[in-house]
Order: C-alpha cells, then sequence, then structure tokens
C-alpha cells in the first residue's frame, strides 16, 4: 500500500482508539475484564477484517495495513491483545482453507457474527517444541474425536471458532516430526460442555488466556483444514504473520512510551530547570528512539515480503525480536524517567510496561528466535 493510504487509515484508527481513553484500559485491567465494546468498534469499522478478501465480505487490505492498524491502536496506549489473533490466525484459513470453509465462515468473521480469536497450539509439555504435542485426533468415519489438553490459548472464553492443532498420526508412525499433524476449525459454542472445557488463567496482564480440555471432543470431517498430517507447514503461514503483526504492536508501543517520556521530561521540573534537560535522561530516550526506528524497518521488510508472498520466515523472527527488545527498552526507560509517578495507574506507563513485557516470552521466545537464525540462516549446529 502507498505511505498515503497508510496514513489515512492510522488517522482512522487513532480517532477510534480516542474514544476508548486510559481510564477504560485502566478499569478493565483491575477487572481483568475483556475489551468487548473496543473490539466491537473496531469490527463495525472493518478493521479486523482487512485480511479477509472482499469476496468474502472483507476489505482485502493485506497485511502492510494490518500491521499499521495494529501498530496505531499500541501507540495510542491501547491494547489490541484482545483481538489480533483474528488478523494472524486468518492466513492458515485463507490459504490452505476449502473453499466451503471461505464461504461458510469469513463472511460472519468480517461482520462480527462470528470470533475467530483462538489458535490451540500450546500443550503443558509441548512449548515451543509444536511437534511433540499430545492432543490426539483419531478420525472415526466422517468425524474426528479428540482428546488433550491446550494452555495459554487466550480469548478462548470470546471466541466462537478456535484454529486447533492436533496429531493424527502418531510421532513414533511418521518419519519426520514435522509429519502426522493436522488444523482443525472447532465451533466453540456448540463444544463447550460437550467434550470442550475451558478454564481462565489469571495473570499479571489483562489478556484473557486460558487452558482448554478436550475430552472425547467431536469435530466434524469437514472442519479439517487442508490436507490432513500437512498442518504444521500450514501453521507456519499464520505463525510467520503472527510474528510480524506482534511486531508491529511492539513498535507501537515503544513509540507510546518514547512519546510519553520526551512529554514527561519536558514537563516535568526539578532543580529549577526540566529534567529532560539533562543528557541521564535524553541519552536513553534517544537510544530508544534509534532502536525503535530500525526495528520498524525490520518489520515492514517482514510484512512486504509476506504481502508478496515470498519467503520470511528469517525476516518476520527478526522482526518479532528487535521490534520486542526495543518496546521493553522503551518501556524500561519510560518508567525510568518517570520515577514514582511511573508506578501510579493514572499514568498508565506501569499498564503498558506490563503488557509490553509479554513480547519477550511469546509468541516465541527470544531465545528460540536467535537459535533459528544460527541454526537456519548462519548455517551452525541445531544447539537443541
Amino acid at each position: 500500500m502507498r505511505e498515503e493510504e497508510l496514513r489515512e487509515i492510522r488517522d482512522a484508527v487513532a480517532r477510534l482508539c480516542a474514544g476508548f481513553p486510559g481510564e477504560y484500559w485502566r478499569e478493565l485491567d483491575r477487572a481483568r475484564q475483556y475489551p468487548t465494546e473496543f473490539v466491537r468498534a473496531l469490527t463495525e469499522a472493518g478493521y479486523l477484517s482487512c485480511l479477509i478478501p472482499e469476496e468474502y465480505g472483507g476489505t482485502g487490505l493485506g497485511l502492510t495495513a494490518a500491521a499499521a492498524i495494529l501498530e496505531e491502536i499500541q501507540r495510542s496506549g491501547a491494547n489490541g491483545a484482545g483481538c489480533h489473533a483474528q488478523m494472524y490466525i486468518m492466513g492458515t484459513l485463507l490459504r490452505h482453507g476449502s473453499e466451503e470453509q471461505k464461504r461458510r465462515y469469513l463472511p460472519k468473521i468480517a461482520t462480527g457474527e462470528l470470533r475467530l480469536q483462538a489458535f490451540g497450539v500450546t500443550e503443558p509439555t509441548a512449548g515451543t517444541d509444536t511437534t511433540s504435542i499430545r492432543t490426539a485426533a483419531v478420525r472415526e468415519g466422517d468425524r474426528y474425536v479428540v482428546n488433550g489438553q491446550k494452555v495459554w490459548t487466550s480469548r478462548a472464553e470470546h471466541s466462537d471458532l478456535m484454529l486447533l492443532l492436533a496429531r493424527t498420526t502418531p510421532r513414533e508412525q511418521v518419519k519426520r516430526k514435522t509429519e502426522g499433524i493436522s488444523v482443525f476449525l472447532v465451533e466453540m459454542r456448540e463444544a463447550l460442555g460437550r467434550g470442550l472445557t475451558i478454564r481462565p488463567i489469571r495473570t499479571m496482564i489483562n489478556h484473557a488466556t486460558t487452558e482448554v480440555f478436550f475430552d472425547n471432543l467431536v469435530v466434524p470431517a469437514e472442519n479439517l483444514v487442508g490436507e490432513e498430517g500437512k498442518g504444521f507447514r500450514y501453521i507456519l503461514d499464520g505463525m510467520n504473520a503472527e510474528r510480524i503483526l506482534i511486531g508491529a504492536e511492539c513498535i507501537g508501543d515503544a513509540r507510546w512510551f518514547i512519546a510519553k517520556a520526551a512529554a514527561y521530561a519536558n514537563e516535568r521540573r526539578v532543580f529549577g530547570r526540566p529534567i529532560g534537560q539533562n543528557q541521564g535522561v535524553q541519552f536513553p530516550i534517544a537510544r530508544a528512539y534509534m532502536a525503535t526506528e530500525a526495528a520498524a524497518l525490520m518489520v515492514e521488510r517482514a510484512a512486504t515480503l509476506y504481502e508478496q508472498g515470498e519467503p520470511c520466515g528469517k525476516e518476520a523472527n527478526m522482526a518479532k525480536q528487535l521490534a520486542s527488545e526495543a518496546s521493553w527498552q522503551a518501556a524500561d526507560m519510560c518508567l525510568q524517567t518517570h520515577g514514582g509517578f511511573g508506578f501510579a495507574e493514572e499514568y498508565d506507563v506501569e499498564r503498558k510496561f506490563r503488557e509490553t513485557r509479554l513480547y519477550q516470552i511469546a509468541p516465541i521466545s527470544t531465545n528460540l528466535v536467535l537459535s533459528y537464525l544460527a541454526e537456519h540462516v548462519l548455517g551452525m549446529p541445531r544447539s537443541y
């Protein structure tokens, strides 16, 4: 997209976010409540359907636009974590779903009648080691029977659909550990109480995350996405999109912290002058700004490659890593700049500080990004 079009999108998103000020997010944070009104507003404005092609009721804007939307949400002081999954999960369905699945689900997702917010991948004994998942789906005629458990499945209580990863062939029966894994679309409202149980996990941030249990859950065979046994390759598309979009959110967070710190440094007076006049205050802000602008370039490059259908695993991982490091650097700097006031809820710094810390760990840990680059890009021996 042209920069002028992206600027228009950013401006429109900023105007929408202005209707949800800091107090709105502080109240939700205290009560650990889902931002229902905010998600509804984004849906009605068409932003959550930006990756859905027009023929299915979306706007078909592409990943660059999605990145701009999520960045601006974070830059406005809001939190897109309540809805960002709908964008990055979409890649698997769009690229590998059947025509019937697309026509059945996408128009309703675009209007908000259905929410696709849950991504069932991580398990208690298989975190980033996705090929070691134990959740199994066994074919019985025209259906699959699913048993197992997922953890850190965010927004499961607020989603109508889940993209579920399960083993359809035991690991010991496949030649390569990435084989025998399949992807399913689970209609969660229908499944609740009929083999699906959701338990919320209270955490240090308002992230609506859960653990999910499957006990002989029946999933129609028509809800299999793509071919059986090829699901691991399918979700890589979603994971690359996820890392790029999380990177964009981190850039938004970083820019919020930098603007907040610079404004406070100019306003706060100690010893008869603004604290921003001191190089000890100026330099950390300037360093955070440099790191953020450099990371933003990598996010932009990764999004462009993804949108063009080019391989982008390297760039997606670097984008997420660099952006999350920049946002955490900016968060630490912003809290330090505010001193004691940074711990006061009314400034929103402590809330955003907690929220952006997550992305040093998820959606993929920093160590795994470094290991990936060392092995697959730099040609060094596998370390794990």
